[in-house]
């Protein structure tokens, strides 16, 4: 397989009608290889619009998903980043690209192993992947710049909004199935939030988050 002109078509065909046009991100698809984060059955198809199985009954966003969120976060170099849900390790990488030091945590101990070798084998040094329950963030390492939840969630969890910096920024999808909302929240003081709505998507729920104490957004 093409694996070069998958990629081409995933960024042609996916990623730019879906008004991802910021070329920095534009030129890290390009660079960072989805099909080394995918499992080997499904390297083949490691650029199809939809969410690739991973262990576990576990699923990859779709690579249109994971574009999104890289262009409305606008990470920064100097930024600390937490993401919930670590999975295949592929939208850790990208983070990993554009952040200082990006935390990842995953509940499943065969995932994050797999993730930390997927990220250690193409180089990405700057990621570090926690085996744990995401529902709680990692408050020893808070505050971050910004968090984001690699699945969805019913509300936006006030645990993890309450480890964001003051001007720091939450990437959350929220809902039920069949509609669920994309939001960046961002904190504009010790108790302020506020909303941008982005846009309509379904995905995999988060693990261990249809319980617990939310604040919905």
């Amino acid at each position: 397989m093409n694996f070069e002109q998958a990629r081409f078509n995933m960024i042609e065909q996916q990623i730019r009608p879906w008004d991802v046009l910021d070329p920095s991100v534009l030129a890290l698809l390009a660079v960072v290889k989805r099909e080394d984060f995918v499992p080997a059955a499904y390297r083949n198809v490691a650029f199809t619009d939809v969410e690739l199985p991973l262990a576990n009954g576990q699923k990859m966003l779709p690579p249109r998903v994971e574009a999104r969120w890289m262009q409305e976060l606008q990470i920064e170099r100097h930024e600390k980043v937490l993401e919930i849900g670590t999975g295949s390790g592929y939208m850790a990488a990208l983070l990993g690209h554009k952040a200082q030091q990006v935390f990842s945590v995953e509940k499943d101990a065969a995932l994050g192993g797999a993730a930390r070798d997927a990220l250690r084998r193409n180089g990405v040094l700057n990621v570090t992947v926690v085996e744990g329950d995401g529902v709680k963030g990692l408050p020893g390492e808070a505050p971050f710049d910004v968090i984001l939840l690699s699945g969805s969630v019913p509300q936006a969890p006030q645990a993890l909004l309450d480890q964001l910096k003051i001007g720091g920024r939450m990437g959350v999808i929220v809902g039920d199935e069949p509609a669920m909302s994309a939001r960046i929240i961002t904190r504009t003081g010790e108790r302020e939030f506020t909303t941008k709505n982005l846009f309509e998507t379904v995905v995999q729920r988060l693990d261990g988050f249809d319980t617990g104490s939310h604040f919905t957004f």
